[in-house]
């Protein structure tokens, strides 16, 4: 059997990287003789199948040819006859076309270590227009490597545009959409996947809602980047330097959405775009069908991420309320994710990376203190519905006050 690694495992090995796993092609097989010497077949649109013993993946040479549009409109022919060589080209980038035989010697066709080198992201061939998807893999790929100093080849840039001009973009399925971009989030450098899109003038077709930030002033008192759309970009980074979560980084993403449809003659003021935003959260969320654990805490960040940067200026009913909201007294809740997210906007924003953020440690103490209230004599005395939540609510109130006046 002819085996060659291939793909990432060979991409990552050569930049020093650690390897999450292994794919193989397999030279001169059939179905029926990998079958016939233990491998299970697991794959669904070409043959793919898993070792026997280490249970990586194994997949037959194969070449691909265009039938319809979308990334799903391709016709796979696996046989025998297929070189390495056909099978490499069809992949999408010069750096994830090379090949290692199992003692370590490099298979390079298509100069993939020469622009790994470089750091360069450049396609194989012309036939990278054909998958829509292969566009958002090199905007994650630019957020994955971006920290290398890894940027677009000029001629790759073009060919995304002129995909994006052709419609091919419009085919993609927001199921996919989504696993890149939650791939994206997860990512080093997150704000490098929405840049690159931005570049060859997807973004506004896949991401409208973020696209339409950018040109949008801010005052720039508190907001010296000025323009809404790096804004968001600068919270991403920072979101993705104080937190590993995916729900966080998206939640910072998406928090100033209402910034893109405040009135042009009212503009640097955004006045009241927590609430206009909220709407236009949801319907993204259902465009993309984004988890619910990620629209919860991002609409909570949207609608109280104002009120979390004013703590100090609150009054304790209101401080009390907006935690009751989040569900901040409940034994299990996501109140320091809403607070890693709005410190994630407060520095996100020029000349502010590294101030403090004390509000955090204010609503941490005021949540501990408003949920250790004694609510046992309100429970077990003879109030009645409604009143038992406001009298428990005036207790946290008072724990609340009591918590701000100690500090």
């Amino acid at each position: 059997m002819e085996i060659y690694l291939v793909g990432g495992a060979v991409r990552d090995k050569l930049l020093g990287l650690p390897v999450k796993e292994q794919d193989w092609v397999v030279i001169g097989e059939t179905p029926e003789s990998m079958v016939k010497q233990g491998f299970r077949p697991v794959g669904k649109d070409f043959p793919v199948f898993l070792h026997p013993q280490s249970r990586e993946e194994y997949a037959l040479a194969r070449t691909e040819r265009k039938t319809a549009p979308g990334y799903k409109g391709f016709t796979v022919h696996a046989a025998p006859d297929v070189s390495l060589e056909q099978d490499l080209i069809r992949r999408d980038l010069t750096i994830n076309a090379m090949a290692m035989t199992p003692q370590g010697q490099l298979v390079d066709p298509y100069g993939g270590q020469s622009d790994l080198e470089q750091r360069i992201f450049r396609h194989i061939s012309p036939a990278f227009a054909e998958d829509p998807v292969r566009i958002l893999r090199v905007a994650r790929f630019a957020a994955r490597y971006k920290h290398l100093g890894f940027s677009l080849a000029e001629e790759t840039r073009i060919l995304m545009q002129a995909m994006v001009t052709a419609g091919e973009v419009d085919h993609l399925v927001p199921e996919r959409v989504w696993a890149e971009l939650f791939k994206a989030l997860n990512e080093k450098s997150p704000s490098a996947f929405f840049y690159t899109l931005k570049d060859c003038m997807a973004l506004e077709k896949i991401f409208p809602e973020i696209n339409c930030l950018f040109g949008v002033p801010q005052p720039e008192k508190h907001h010296p980047e000025i323009d809404t759309g790096i804004h968001v970009m600068l919270c991403l980074e920072q979101a993705a330097l104080l937190s590993p979560s995916p729900e966080v980084r998206f939640a910072a993403l998406v928090h100033d959405l209402g910034k893109g449809v405040s009135p042009k003659e009212h503009w640097p003021s955004h006045h009241g775009h927590e609430a206009k935003g909220l709407s236009i959260l949801e319907q993204m969320c259902i465009r993309l069908r984004v988890p619910n654990s990620f629209k919860v805490l991002a609409l909570q960040v949207m609608q109280y991420h104002t009120h979390c940067h004013r703590a100090f200026e609150l009054r304790a009913s209101t401080l009390t309320d907006m935690l009751a909201a989040l569900g901040a007294f409940k034994p299990v809740n996501k109140l320091s994710e809403f607070i890693l997210a709005c410190e994630a906007d407060a520095k996100g924003r020029t000349g502010f990376e590294n101030s403090p953020y004390p509000q955090a440690d204010l609503l941490i103490g005021a949540a501990r203190a408003a949920a250790s209230v004694d609510t046992s004599a309100i429970l077990n005395g003879e109030l009645k519905g409604a009143q038992i939540g406001e009298a428990i609510r005036r207790l946290r109130i008072k724990a609340v006050s009591e918590f701000i006046k100690s500090e």
